[in-house]
This record gives C-alpha cells, sequence and structure tokens, in this order.
C-alpha cells in the first residue's frame, strides 16, 4: 500500500490536490494500491509520498517512526523552494528523512543543498491530449487561472492591461478563489471598471479548462512558483504560454524561452501581451513553435514512466 498524503483535501481544485490525484492514478495504473489523504494515521504502509516539505512534516516524522524501514519520496512544492527553503521553514531533519526529493521542473534542484541532490528527481506533470477549441473571433482572450494570493501577483494583469492601446482586442479572463479578502476586493473593482480584464471567481476544473483551451494565450504573473500544473495543461491544449521570468517556470519553458517579462512589472507585462496581439516580427507564431516543440513534456506517458524509474529505485513492487 502506498500512502499519499496532500496538505489540502485530496478533492481540491488547487495544485496540491491536483497533483495527488493525479499521481495516485498514476500508481494504480502502475499496479499499486493507494490511500490518498490530507490526515496521516497509522497503517500498513510500504511508502509514503508526501506533498509539501513544510505542511507534511509531522507526517514525515510519524510515518517514520512507525516505518523506519520504507522509502520517503518527499514532494517539494513552490512554497518549500523559493525563495529558499530556510526562509520558508523547511526543516533540514525532515529532508534528511526523505529517500528521495520530487520536484516539478528542472531548476528546483538547485535549491536544494548539494549533498542531497543526487536524491533529488525531476517529475514532470502531465495532462492527457484534448481536441482543440475554437478561440472566440470577437476578441484575443488571454486565460488567468490562479487563486488570489500575493504569490501569485493576481492584480498584475489588472493593472497591465490599463497600458495596451485603446485598438487592443485583449480580453484576461481570469479563474481563481478570493483567498485575500483585499485581493478579491480590488479584482472585483477591476473586473468592473475595464473592458480588458474579467474576474470570474472560482470555477469547477472542466470549466476553467476550458476558458484555458479556448484562450489564444495563458499568462502566468507569479512571484514564485514550484512548477505550475496550469503551464503543462497549456502545453497539453497547444496554448501559447507568457509568464514572468522565474525558476519555476525557465526550468518548464527553458531559459531562452522568448515569452518572459519582468517580475511585479505591468508595463513590460503589457509589452509581452501587445506583441502576442499584433504578432510583431512573428512573436506569437515563434511562442506557438515554442510551445508546441515542448508539448512532450505534458505526455502522460512519460510522467508514467518517471514513477515506474522512482519505484524501481525504492525497489517498490
Amino acid at each position: 500500500m502506498i500512502l499519499v498524503v496532500t496538505p489540502t483535501p485530496p478533492d481540491s481544485p488547487n495544485g496540491n490536490g491536483v497533483t495527488a490525484q493525479r499521481w495516485a492514478d498514476i500508481l494504480r495504473d502502475l499496479g499499486h494500491e493507494v490511500h490518498v489523504t490530507q490526515d496521516y494515521r497509522a497503517g500498513d504502509y510500504d511508502l509514503l509520498v508526501a506533498l509539501h516539505a513544510v505542511k507534511s512534516a509531522a507526517t514525515v516524522r510519524a510515518f517514520h517512526a512507525d516505518h523506519p524501514a520504507a522509502p520517503i519520496v518527499m514532494a517539494l512544492t513552490g512554497t518549500d523552494l523559493y525563495p529558499d527553503l530556510h526562509a520558508n521553514g523547511v526543516d533540514p531533519a525532515v529532508l534528511a528523512i526523505a529517500s528521495r526529493l520530487a520536484v516539478l521542473q528542472s531548476q528546483g534542484k538547485y535549491q536544494v543543498a548539494p549533498e542531497l541532490r543526487d536524491r533529488v528527481r525531476v517529475i514532470y506533470q502531465s495532462m492527457a491530449p484534448v481536441p482543440p477549441v475554437p478561440p472566440d473571433p470577437d476578441c484575443f482572450e488571454v486565460a488567468f487561472l490562479a487563486h488570489l494570493r500575493p504569490v501569485k501577483d493576481p492584480l498584475l494583469l489588472a493593472a497591465a492591461v490599463r497600458h495596451l492601446p485603446s485598438s487592443s482586442r485583449i480580453r484576461v479572463t481570469h479563474v481563481g478563489e478570493g483567498r485575500d479578502p483585499a485581493l478579491a476586493g480590488q479584482a472585483a473593482a477591476a473586473s468592473a471598471a475595464s473592458g480588458h480584464y474579467s474576474w470570474l471567481g472560482p470555477l469547477p476544473r472542466p470549466q476553467a479548462l476550458r476558458v484555458l483551451a479556448r484562450s489564444r494565450l495563458l499568462a502566468v504573473t507569479s512571484v514564485h512558483e514550484g512548477g505550475a500544473n496550469v503551464v503543462t495543461e497549456a502545453l497539453a491544449f497547444g496554448v501559447p504560454v507568457i509568464s514572468t521570468e522565474i525558476p519555476g517556470s525557465t526550468g518548464l519553458l527553458g531559459t531562452d524561452y522568448p515569452g518572459y517579462f519582468r517580475v511585479g512589472d505591468p508595463v513590460d507585462l503589457a509589452r509581452v501581451l501587445g506583441a502576442a496581439e499584433e504578432d510583431t516580427d512573428g512573436f506569437y507564431r515563434l511562442l506557438r513553435q515554442r510551445c508546441a516543440e515542448l508539448r512532450y513534456l505534458a505526455d502522460p506517458a512519460r510522467e508514467r514512466d518517471a514513477w515506474a524509474a522512482l519505484l524501481a529505485e525504492l525497489d517498490i513492487k
């Protein structure tokens, strides 16, 4: 039996919940019995997969005490890794307990102490291919799928669209929960005042994915990311991405990817949005080409193979 512990409810639509359920499905497909939970209770387990080093620390300690010989895979999330493990309160002793440390993009391993890097495995997130959805012909829709939390810098797009020319057909569709009341109030006000930005609030996951699928662009404005699941989803949908230039994105899209803008800079974001809408010097076509070349990262078989290899290393049969 494999135990998967997530800091949020297992059916949660946020990143950790989606990742935990997808990994559980992969592990079951590999022939294992899997239990997904938010709260650890002692039981007969062969392996622990724990998401979030800080929030799952107590679980890791308790599991190790109950099963001292059983391996532990700890998934390091964005709020573990950035700005750094120490600042985020990650206990080095908990990292030392883990048999393997999983990160979601290639830059994540450099946040880990050199003596632990041989335990790090990169597991790119995946999504099954889906049929394309026709875009709205009356606008240049930009999807923004992010809950309103400071780390997502969720008002940056609302600020950026104010720098667009009046002729712009860009419409940002923002889907996400208003987790920070102050940010939610500002987003609602911006949505009411702007013809270029609309905050819809939370939507069921299938509806949120439909917004992404029909959009001409995905925007990621985060200050930090461990490896945004929505980027993988965009690659699977064939939707090009623009993003803040942060390790969580460069580790997925590459350090030479052309669609980056400066963290917290609405003017630079407006520049990138305008270049994409106008396809200045073939910019939008280049984004589409580069994302098409990266689509293999979203292949479910790749993620399944990564887990199969990891289980083999740990002698989990």
